[in-house]
């Protein structure tokens, strides 16, 4: 059973919750100090938090993995994949997906009833993904909507309503992860156009996606700064807006000096930008707290 648990956390990479994972906590701390409920609006709250982030990103992946199998056995990156090689039947990525979604449903329905209404469309999007590049190379984006969700689900969890500067945080991750998605997707350039998958490298070719998705990220940052004016949030979380710009100027430099970069681009330097921005929100707002 152990080793079983280790092989789904591989096939889901875990460890790229952090990705949604930071920014679902800063919704969280600033929701939770403007409605003056704390830093998380209590133990509960983020527990459930955490639980619906994980069951939704669970979901997510296990299906993709499940929708993509056909596609990953023939591609050299991905079929050491436990999806594609047999150590994780079909049967048992069905039933890991519909348990996730279960449990996405269950724990927002103990958030709020706006949480739990929103939890089925949160679904179908998560899911609806996993077919995008099967016929539109807007995939980029629609995977960036996915991840965006996080934070309006922070702030529903804690206040049961969509202010607008949760809008322009999520606007800034949906442009930051699509932009991110557009240099990995570079890898499997060719791939895609021998399988006739939309991806934009495959259609439009490198320099144009390396231009689209520096579009993308002067965007993320500009979303980022709405997020900041509209919460009326500090000269620190500024501060942060400007290191989150640097990080990405410097990932956008990592690829364009050679794609071998790109892995150490997507994992790593993406990994920090959300931790960072998160400690720029929290010194911020309890600096506001104090």
């Amino acid at each position: 059973m152990l080793e079983k648990l280790k092989l789904l956390g591989y096939l889901v990479a875990i460890e790229h919750t952090i990705f949604s994972g930071m920014f679902i906590l800063i919704a969280l701390v600033v929701a939770s100090l403007q409605a003056h409920l704390g830093l998380v609006a209590g133990l509960r709250n983020l527990l459930l938090c955490t639980l619906a982030l994980l069951f939704a990103r669970n979901f997510a992946m296990g299906f993709n993995r499940l929708a993509d199998r056909k596609f990953d056995i023939k591609n050299a990156r991905t079929q050491n994949r436990p999806s594609v090689d047999g150590r994780i039947s079909v049967p048992t990525m069905r039933a890991f997906c519909v348990a996730n979604a279960l449990g996405f449903v269950g724990v927002s329905y103990l958030i709020n009833p706006l949480a739990f209404k929103l939890s089925w469309p949160f679904l179908a999007i998560l899911a609806g993904y996993s077919y995008m590049k099967r016929f539109s190379y807007l995939a980029h984006l629609v995977l960036g909507v996915c991840l965006g969700l996080a934070p309006i689900a922070g702030v529903v969890a804690v206040l049961g309503a969509i202010p607008l500067w949760s809008v322009w945080l999520a606007l800034g991750v949906a442009f930051w992860v699509a932009g991110f998605d557009l240099l990995y997707s570079l890898q499997d350039i060719e791939f895609d156009r021998k399988e006739g998958l939309y991806s934009v490298p495959a259609i439009f070719g490198a320099q144009v996606t390396l231009w689209v998705s520096r579009t993308c990220h002067a965007l993320a940052v500009l979303f980022w700064a709405g997020f900041v004016d509209s919460a009326q949030l500090g000269g620190v979380a500024w501060l942060g807006v400007g290191v989150c710009l640097g990080i990405l100027i410097y990932e956008q430099w990592l690829v364009l000096k050679d794609f071998k970069n790109i892995p150490k681009a997507f994992f790593v330097t993406n990994g920090y930008l959300g931790v960072v921005f998160l400690g720029f929100i929290i010194v911020d707002r309890g600096l506001a707290w104090i």
